[in-house]
């Protein structure tokens, strides 16, 4: 990528808050040293890295990255022969601690991280090394007595010396106290003194190691602890020689151990670097955009990267599908530089492996190259006019642009006469439009405002301007150019009206006649607006209708159940009791049967008889009221009774007026309609309901796409969504939510939990969307 754009988009400043976010210096040199990237698939791996490091912060969890250290030059000297500092050891004990926290945590946790996890498996513990450097070397940076034996000794030895030298010179500063300056024992040299006034100097004897500025006081090694003071100083020597020694080994061990640690802190400083790229996401409150190569970019809510998200006015922008120009018109400092600024350091970012500050389901295109020409690039230097500079720029864009290319003009063709700029404008765009390149451009240029009506794939923009405040809104508007609001402006600061209509009359006719095109479609659209708005109240209105009567008719349903099973209950009962009654009637009989003459055969039809008398009780699809029409007119999959066999059956042909085909069991018969029953009409199922907004159909799909949605529209949706989907008799749907944040994801999850028509949910698959999706089942 041509560092030049790269300075020009300011990509470096969001390199310096990357650097800013990671948390060791091995991260901080990977970060400084991000450039983005042209290839796709390096570009959708790096983005899924992002990715599962944001799945991490979103569980409010952070990776354990203290302690680690670049001890990549330690080792190399390890490595050659040299024996490494006491810090340095520790610090390589500390990184392979820190190394091991990484992997368990990584590797514990329950979210499918495939990446990350098969990145900390190339970890290696070292368990034994770590163990051998804290053995030696305390957190301190002190090399302990347990080391080994000899410095165990060697030590013993030392606080002994030290002991009996302080025994004898306290002995000094208690029989001999007013030959002192000052009752203490202090060290010169590396040797115990005592501090001795210089009158007394022969009289306590010895060696004067130092003295005080004044001279009054000396230093002195009396004569008496010489020889201990030679034993300590001998022992220390040891000391020194021994630790050495142990140091020698502990870099011998970490030089045999060197391919692991170089893998360790390769493999660290990348889940670093990985872990700040998510950081930045969080902090900018980006998404992860989705990525293409076919030069289609579609943002929604997108930011300026750096701009505070307190101040930037966010903008949806699209473009590489129905259009692959955008000329962007309207007055200065109302945002179009930022615009065109904004769209080319998201892509930078995106080919980096950032998330971008835009909503869920935004997506962008890898480019091979990104050209801009942007800002005042005038050279006094290189004599170089404003214009010139500009055009040197522009040469070489066209030179190289391509297919592959995003292109980013500001100011087009300005700097110059005004005809003569237009027109090289125009023609500049011809040229490169007609290489295929992705192209935004900003002018002041009128005639450039009809451009996009007289070429294919190109489509007009502007910024709006509030006259009532004389403040731009910062808003892109697509599809409407910019208009010139001098004449507003000069009114509402005070300019006379009959100079303003002067003026107005100096205007050319097809100026006129542009300006009042774009006034016109400022209010098209600003009516179309206020349309949408009142036919979403209209709608949520009759959502709201809908669910009440759907309530009242579910309320009316069970109610008439209820009353149906009270009166079978009551139907049993009586039944129950005449049984009995007649039970206890043939009992008597048959006790008389000595004296009627009845046979066996005769009580078993009798019996039959009474069973037979029981009324039949309806069931719950009997109780369903039929209309007239109905009961006449049998419809293909009706169910139905067969009255001549009592066998039920399906309807699959009308034959006549008052003969039907129907299917019974395995058998196919035409059977008048008298002999037929109906039983109940099959579930309707609507294949494709269609609905319509704004005189616009559209049908129900089996998926539903919530990506760039506002959280309450998004859950209005899905809720008009559900009840077109029941009503459709679709088994189960997808919602697409993306991942992002994770807000909407929850939003939908909760809502579905609560929902009485649905049966279960779960997380689409690999195959259909991951965790960005959520799969429904209805009941």
């Amino acid at each position: 990528m041509n560092e030049r754009v790269l300075r020009v988009l300011e990509f470096h400043k969001v390199i310096e808050q990357l650097i800013n976010q990671a948390a060791t210096s091995i991260g901080k040199d990977y970060a400084s040293k991000l450039k983005p990237s042209s290839n796709i698939e390096e570009v959708t791996r790096l983005q899924d890295e992002t990715d599962e490091a944001s799945q991490i912060i979103r569980l409010n969890k952070t990776i354990p990255l203290g302690g680690i250290t670049d001890i990549r030059m330690s080792v190399k000297r390890s490595v050659i022969g040299g024996s490494l500092s006491t810090e340095e050891c520790l610090d390589v004990a500390n990184t392979i601690y820190g190394g091991r926290q990484v992997k368990t945590f990584i590797e514990n946790l329950e979210e499918g991280l495939p990446i990350l996890k098969e990145l900390v498996e190339r970890i290696t513990p070292l368990r034994e090394l770590e163990r051998q450097i804290k053995n030696c070397i305390d957190d301190h940076g002190q090399v302990m007595d347990s080391a080994s034996s000899a410095l165990r000794s060697i030590r013993t030895s030392i606080r002994t010396l030290e002991g009996r030298v302080r025994e004898k010179l306290d002995s000094y500063t208690r029989t001999n106290s007013k030959m002192l300056s000052d009752a203490i024992v202090t060290i010169r040299n590396d040797r115990y003194v005592l501090p001795v006034k210089q009158e007394y100097r022969a009289a306590i004897g010895g060696i004067v190691h130092d003295q005080s500025s004044s001279g009054q006081t000396l230093f002195m090694e009396p004569k008496a602890v010489v020889d201990l003071n030679n034993q300590l100083q001998a022992a220390r020597v040891k000391e020194k020689q021994e630790i050495d020694r142990i140091l020698k080994e502990l870099s011998a061990s970490i030089a045999e151990q060197s391919e692991f640690l170089f893998e360790n802190v390769s493999v660290l400083a990348k889940v670093d670097f990985i872990h700040a790229r998510a950081l930045l996401g969080n902090q900018m409150k980006a998404s992860k955009p989705e990525m293409n190569d076919q030069g289609i970019i579609k943002m929604k809510q997108a930011r300026h990267p750096l701009i505070s998200f307190d101040e930037v006015v966010p903008n949806d922008i699209e473009i590489g599908d129905s259009y692959t120009s955008i000329v962007i018109t309207g007055p200065n400092t109302g945002g179009k530089t930022v615009t065109l600024k904004m769209v080319g350091l998201c892509t930078l970012m995106a080919q980096s492996g950032l998330q971008v500050p835009a909503l869920d389901g935004c997506e962008l295109a890898v480019f091979k190259e990104v050209f801009a020409d942007i800002g005042d690039e005038q050279s006094i230097e290189q004599n170089l006019s404003t214009f010139s500079s500009h055009m040197t720029n522009i040469v070489d864009i066209i030179k190289h642009v391509d297919n592959e290319s995003l292109v980013l003009f500001d100011e087009l063709g300005s700097g110059t006469d005004p005809g003569e700029g237009a027109a090289l404008a125009m023609a500049i765009l011809d040229e490169v439009i007609l290489r295929d390149a992705r192209i935004i451009a900003t002018t002041h240029y009128p005639e450039l405002k009809a451009y996009g009506y007289n070429r294919d794939h190109v489509i007009n923009a502007s910024v709006e301007f509030d006259v009532e405040t004389l403040q731009p809104t910062y808003r892109l508007l697509i599809g409407v150019p910019g208009r010139s609001n001098a004449f507003e402006i000069s009114k509402r600061l005070g300019l006379d009206e009959p100079i303003i209509e002067r003026a107005k009359g100096l205007v050319g006719v097809d100026s006129k006649s542009v300006e009042n095109m774009i006034s016109s479609l400022e209010q098209s659209q600003l009516s179309a607006e206020k349309d949408y708005q009142k036919a979403h109240e209209v709608l949520l209105e009759s959502e709201n209708l809908r669910e009440q009567l759907e309530k009242e008719w579910k309320q009316f349903q069970n109610k008439r159940e209820e009353l149906f099973k009270k009166a079978e209950e009551k139907a049993e009962n009586a039944v129950a009791k005449a049984r009995e009654e007649a039970e206890i009637i043939v009992d008597e009989i048959r006790k008389m049967k000595s004296n009627v003459d009845m046979k066996e055969h005769e009580w078993i039809e009798a019996r039959k008889m009474l069973e037979e008398a029981k009324p039949s009780l309806t069931n719950k699809k009997e109780h369903q009221q039929i209309s007239p029409k109905e009961s006449n007119e049998l419809q293909v999959g009706d169910e139905i009774k067969l009255l001549t066999v009592n066998q039920k059956g399906e309807v699959l042909e009308k034959v006549s007026e008052n003969e039907y085909l129907v299917q019974v069991g395995i058998m196919k018969v035409k059977v008048k309609r008298k002999d037929l029953q109906l039983l109940g009409k099959p579930k309707q199922t609507f294949e494709k309901p269609v609905a319509t907004i704004k005189g616009t159909n559209y049908h129900v799909k089996t998926e539903l796409d919530l990506r760039g949605e506002r959280y309450e529209d998004a859950l209005l949706k899905l809720e008009k969504y559900i009840d077109d989907s029941l009503l459709a008799g679709y088994p189960k749907v997808s919602i697409i939510h993306g991942k992002g944040t994770g807000a909407l994801r929850k939003g939908v999850q909760d809502f579905v939990k609560n929902h009485p028509n649905i049966a279960s949910s779960r997380p689409g698959s690999s195959g259909e969307g991951g965790s960005g999706v959520t799969v429904i089942e209805f009941r």
